[in-house]
């Protein structure tokens, strides 16, 4: 399979669609700020400017408020994140070159929007993990999402014994390599968290009598 067209942005991250509504800019305006800024970081005034609506329509939308907009983000952009990491990953046929081709996108990705958005969801449960116990639940949730994304994908290619570690490994070099490559502005901690998983899954296949490229 050869390279396909770039992949699209994560829907919710990107701008709301010409004409949306309240509701939808107001989720769209939130879901940015909360991915660059995190919860903290992150107030009401701010979401409503930002969405040209009514501060009073945020709770006319989402009665929980502050709280409601997080765990929506959460939720919304936990699946779109999944969706998209695997869609990189199927755009290779040979499980070793996808592993690197997505981590090399996710490194272009990250140096075009001049390191300003990584994994949405990380940098929420970052600041909530001790203090908001619902949202912390709404990214552990989605972070079990992930590894059983993740796990099916690895079972397609080496022993099923083994696909959840690849799984877990992937996700902590991937949030990981978002945090120092946003600090450093260098992408190449992106780059060389592709390499340590494509190894990893390397030895993994030839444990499991799935040479590469078989």
């Amino acid at each position: 399979m050869t390279a396909a067209t770039p992949t699209p942005p994560i829907p919710l991250l990107g701008p709301a669609p010409d004409g949306a509504g309240t509701r939808t800019r107001i989720r769209h305006a939130a879901a940015r700020l909360f991915a660059r800024q995190g919860y903290a970081g992150t107030g009401l005034k701010q979401v409503a400017t930002e969405a040209a609506a009514p501060f009073g329509s945020i709770y006319h939308f989402f009665p929980g408020g502050k709280d409601a907009l997080a765990e929506d983000m959460i939720r919304t952009t936990g699946p779109e994140f999944m969706a998209l990491v695997l869609g990189l990953l199927d755009e290779r046929d040979d499980p070793v070159d996808a592993v690197l081709h997505a981590f090399d996108s996710a490194a272009r990705d990250l140096v075009a929007g001049d390191y300003a958005d990584g994994c949405p969801v990380a940098t929420m449960a970052l600041d909530v993990v001790d203090t908001r116990p619902a949202l912390r639940a709404a990214a552990a949730d989605v972070f079990a999402d992930w590894l059983a994304g993740g796990t099916a994908w690895f079972a397609r290619h080496v022993d099923a014994d083994r696909a959840r570690d690849l799984a877990l490994a992937m996700v902590m070099l991937t949030e990981g390599a978002f945090l120092l490559a946003r600090t450093t502005r260098d992408p190449e901690p992106l780059r060389a968290a592709g390499r340590s998983t494509a190894a990893l899954l390397e030895a993994a296949r030839a444990a499991s009598g799935r040479p590469s490229g078989s």
